[in-house]
């Protein structure tokens, strides 16, 4: 049975946030008011999941998820929030949270999101991969540095890296290159593996990060 801790510092929303995932099957094994609260009980039930809210007193959701994933546990941190995607979101993902949801998902989404994020799956819509092109064409980098580990990526590989970071798909890569879908697969394997990234979302954060542009 997949195992959750939900955090967040409303009362009701943790209630029906436990109420949904109990009703499908989910185990919630502890509630958190706030990130200090959330680091905790992580480290005392170790969870399959973490339903992290953002914003929340005493310590955000976003130092929160970095300490869980700094400690190395197999704890997963899905991020959750009321807000559109914002600097938050952003630097959640930095932090290691390996999927966003807006607290306006429906239960069936957000039951299937918990489920697919505990198999290890990463769970960012395509829609909020497009907002995430938005706030970074609002606010672009300044002083972009590329990692040391850029330097193992092929010509091929960097240009589907930063066709990855304008948010688009394998499709979209392999028509542009004109390619097939298998190679382009191929492609983004080896990046993800040579840059130690755990899922698209993460990669276009790098790929701007890095000042790369499709």
């Amino acid at each position: 049975m997949t195992r959750v801790v939900v955090v967040d510092d409303q009362d009701m929303v943790r209630q029906g946030l436990r109420l949904i995932l109990e009703l499908a099957g989910i185990d919630v094994v502890a509630e958190a008011r706030d990130g200090v609260e959330a680091v905790a009980l992580v480290a005392e039930h170790v969870p399959d999941v973490v339903l992290m809210d953002l914003r929340m007193p005493e310590m955000d959701g976003v130092e929160a998820t970095r300490h869980i994933v700094d400690a190395g546990g197999p704890s997963r941190v899905l991020a959750l929030t009321t807000f559109d995607v914002d600097q938050h979101v952003v630097d959640a993902l930095r932090a290691g949270a390996v999927g966003f949801l807006l607290k306006d998902v429906t239960s069936e989404s957000l039951v299937e999101a918990v489920r697919r994020t505990a198999v290890g799956e990463s769970v960012v819509a395509p829609a909020v991969l497009a907002r995430m092109m938005d706030h970074f064409a609002a606010s672009p980098p300044g002083g972009a540095q590329e990692p040391a580990a850029f330097a193992e990526l092929s010509a091929r590989e960097r240009e589907v890296l930063a066709m990855i970071g304008a948010g688009l798909s394998n499709a979209e890569i392999a028509e542009a290159l004109v390619i097939s879908m298998a190679t382009v697969k191929t492609h983004v394997r080896h990046v993800f593996a040579k840059l130690d990234l755990r899922d698209r979302a993460q990669a276009v954060v790098v790929a701007r990060d890095a000042g790369l542009h499709a």
